[in-house]
């Protein structure tokens, strides 16, 4: 649980931190965890890019495990505005109060307004949701897929940890949440909004630590079909591919071979379930052209 006095979550280190977010599942290096650890500390958002599928997403849900709150998840999206990230009136809701009233003869405009812009007709969108729940952990999600507009407002909110309604005056989060901000890199993101952030770019994983993902949120997998998955997924990463498959799609084949009744595999399978791993037509046609029998033989297969 969270403390106010900016104790670091209970968390003492970046060792607790790696420790407490293992527990959920989530395997980590040490550089994420002492970026987890300082942005827990110092209240600072944590900035996450990298290819998709490489682990950015799950860390915010794995955060919000370790310290035993809410995930709030705001996904951007091109054309993203302040209204549909922040707060909107229930405009339905205010008319309907407003013809009750007018049906009971309240006739003082002055007090209808007010009852009209009471907080009981404010929609919370995710930002706002974040600034009043403490604690809890903020995924803003994707944010390269907003705009330069978008941008610059998160930049005023992430600094103030405030917003200014103007019917309801300026509401403050008392414990700033734990934000976690993703980028898949589809535009660069401006400099002014990464210098208010810690800052960690996800690489893809090596084989020793992707097999540990796969067997620890696969444990009904066999040991072998495991290893087998994830060597031939790092051979397709090693190619010139159009969308380099990430630790989510090793996932998805694992899983999804499992679900054929599969122990191990062969070349065979393994093109016949290319569409769990690779989602571009000219990714799977490069991966038929590839001499899987081989890159299988060097795990033993």
């Amino acid at each position: 649980m969270a403390d106010k006095g900016g104790g670091g979550y209970g968390l003492t280190g970046p060792d607790e931190v790696r420790a407490r977010l293992e527990r959920t599942g989530y395997l980590l290096d040490e550089g994420l965890a002492v970026a987890c650890f300082l942005a827990l500390r110092l209240h600072r958002p944590l900035f996450c890019e990298g290819d998709a599928g490489v682990g950015k997403t799950a860390l915010a849900s794995a955060l919000a495990q370790a310290i035993g709150a809410p995930l709030i998840r705001l996904q951007c999206y091109e054309g993203i505005d302040a209204s549909q990230a922040l707060y909107d009136w229930d405009f339905p809701r205010q008319l309907l109060h407003l013809r009750a009233a007018e049906a009971a003869g309240v006739a003082d405009a002055d007090r209808l307004e007010g009852e009209l812009y009471d907080r009981r007709f404010l929609i919370a969108r995710p930002l706002l949701r974040a600034l009043e729940t403490q604690p809890c952990v903020l995924l803003i999600d994707e944010v390269d897929r907003a705009d330069d507009e978008f941008e610059a407002f998160l930049l005023e909110l992430l600094s103030e940890y405030a917003v200014t309604i103007p019917e309801l005056g300026t509401l403050r989060a008392e414990l700033p949440p734990v934000v976690v901000l993703t980028s898949n890199r589809t535009r660069d993101v401006h400099d002014a909004l990464k210098r208010r952030c810690l800052y960690h770019w996800f690489d893809h994983p090596g084989f020793v630590r992707e097999l540990a993902i796969v067997r620890r949120r696969l444990p009904g997998v066999t040991a072998r079909l495991a290893e087998q998955v994830t060597a031939l997924v790092q051979a397709l990463r090693a190619e010139d591919l159009l969308k380099p498959p990430g630790v989510a799609e090793t996932i998805d084949w694992a899983e999804a071979l499992d679900a054929l009744g599969a122990t191990e595999l062969d070349a065979e399978l393994a093109v016949a379930t290319l569409g769990s791993v690779l989602k571009y037509r000219e990714d799977a046609e490069r991966a038929r052209g590839l001499d899987l029998s081989a890159i299988l033989a060097v795990r033993g297969a």
